[in-house]
């Protein structure tokens, strides 16, 4: 996933969260994941870009005081065109609430959502390629969609950004993996009423820890949640976690680390 906007259409590229309070934030992960931060682009209100060892890994931002939204790490995919992209969202059923719009010299954005609602942005990129960093801690590893059922939005996700989806065949598992070139970079995941009714459908980040359950430790010292003990999961193990603001996502100790 290194430098992964360079990898093709459809590949995760990054990951942003917005925020009210960033000050506070950015010291919650700066603690969690040990990341440094510098300026980003500012069009739409103070943004930051987290870096770790000098590589930018991720992206927060401050909600417009005025903006009562919920708190959400959103995965970004790259495209080719953000343009392009948009309309085609909007062909196959889904929705574009923000942009496109440049992001300074960085690249051209949009915030998107599936026919569902489950929100991503699209990314493309000029000076700014996304993440350059994924493996070590405090990187993200993974992205996937919690979603009702996986046909139906795999074929939007299919017809948007060209993706192969692979299905798990399975009676009692609805799972899908998204490929790129033959190669898998996130996944489709239905729970039907399992999926938290106060969320929907949405894109879940995965960031690598060293040890899961000291990190959970660490995110309840930090004034954060453990919504989901760790556990035992395919991809290593694995700890549903909220920060302060009440932004999800999941840290896990893959296998072979």
């Amino acid at each position: 996933m290194t430098e992964a906007a360079r990898s093709g259409p459809g590949t995760p590229c990054w990951v942003s969260l917005m925020v009210h309070g960033i000050d506070a934030t950015r010291e919650f992960y700066q603690a969690l994941f040990g990341w440094d931060f510098v300026p980003g682009p500012q069009q739409l209100g103070p943004y930051v870009r987290a870096l770790l060892g000098g590589r930018e890994v991720a992206g927060i931002g401050q909600l417009p005081p005025d903006r009562h939204l919920d708190t959400a790490w959103t995965t970004y995919l790259a495209v080719a065109d953000a343009d392009e992209t948009a309309e085609t969202v909007r062909c196959c059923g889904g929705t574009v609430a923000v942009g496109p719009l440049d992001a300074g010299e960085a690249g051209r954005m949009a915030i998107c959502s599936d026919p569902t609602g489950a929100v991503f942005g699209i990314w493309q990129a000029e000076a700014h390629h996304g993440t350059a960093l994924a493996g070590p801690a405090g990187t993200p590893v993974w992205n996937e969609l919690l979603t009702y059922e996986t046909a139906a939005v795999g074929k939007f996700y299919r017809s948007v950004f060209g993706y192969e989806v692979e299905p798990v065949v399975s009676t009692d598992f609805d799972y899908a993996t998204l490929h790129v070139a033959g190669r898998p970079v996130a996944s489709l995941h239905g729970v039907g009423d399992a999926l938290a009714r106060d969320r929907g459908p949405h894109w879940m980040t995965y960031f690598e820890v060293d040890d899961a359950d000291a990190a959970a430790r660490l995110v309840t010292e930090l004034g954060g949640r453990v919504l989901r003990p760790p556990r035992d999961g395919t991809a290593g193990r694995l700890v549903l976690v909220a920060d302060p603001e009440g932004a999800v996502f999941t840290l896990v100790r893959s296998h072979g680390r």
